[in-house]
């Protein structure tokens, strides 16, 4: 973080909004925009928090972002006559090309994510509510793909309920919770009613190293 962009965030977190605004309006344009796109690099790259990434996955599948920690990620009217609104589950992955430098297994993207603290109970309130997945891929804070499903996949929730029966055989525990349930695009690329969001392909043929070869290898033969 360069040292402007710092003293910017601790006069916000420190000062009166009033001494904020005296500070930015000292600055030139070029800097207030340089001060911007890092504010964003940082926010979109940061590892610890994936807000930003989930409103972008969100917005550009014509959903409304949900700005809290409770229930889904987004909704939509649905387009049917009577017709009620859509839940979506956003599942954003991003790759830090200069982190996977430094690492002897760097990560790649595989179209997949994974669902915190799960149990059985949670995964039948999932398949009542029929909601949709989005399923997305970031390297360096630009997105690549995303991919729609619905949750009520056959092979995708197959692959849940397998998670779920081996953390707990005979149905779930008080207070107990299988911390991840992941997924791979393996889980769902067979599903009837997949559909390509969004596709960065010039983008995707650059970052080959970036991908798990089969995954790559599915979204290279999307839209041709």
């Amino acid at each position: 973080m360069n040292s402007e962009l710092a003293e910017v965030i601790k006069t916000y977190a420190t000062k009166s909004h009033k001494e904020l605004d005296n500070l930015l309006l000292d600055k030139s344009k070029d800097q207030l925009i340089s001060l911007f796109n890092s504010l964003l690099t940082i926010y979109i790259n940061d590892r610890n928090s994936s807000t930003i990434r989930e409103f972008i996955t969100v917005s550009m599948s014509g959903y409304t972002h949900h700005d809290t920690k409770i229930g889904y990620n987004g909704f939509k009217q649905s387009t049917a006559i009577g017709g009620g609104t859509i839940a979506c589950e956003a599942k954003p992955q991003n790759i830090n090309t200069e982190d996977n430098k430094k690492k002897k297994s760097p990560r790649k993207l595989n179209g997949g994510g994974n669902f915190t603290d799960y149990t059985h109970k949670r995964l039948e309130k999932d398949l009542k509510e029929n909601l949709n997945m989005l399923v997305s891929g970031f390297i360096d804070g630009e997105l690549i793909y995303i991919l729609e499903f619905p949750f009520n996949c056959n092979s995708f929730v197959k692959n849940l309920k397998k998670q779920l029966k081996k953390r707990f055989p005979r149905g779930d525990k008080l207070s107990q919770f299988l911390r991840s349930a992941s997924f791979t695009f393996e889980h769902y690329k067979d599903c009837k009613d997949l559909k390509t969001i969004y596709l960065k392909k010039d983008v995707l043929n650059k970052n080959k190293s970036n991908f798990t070869k089969k995954f790559y290898d599915f979204l290279s033969l999307k839209n041709e």
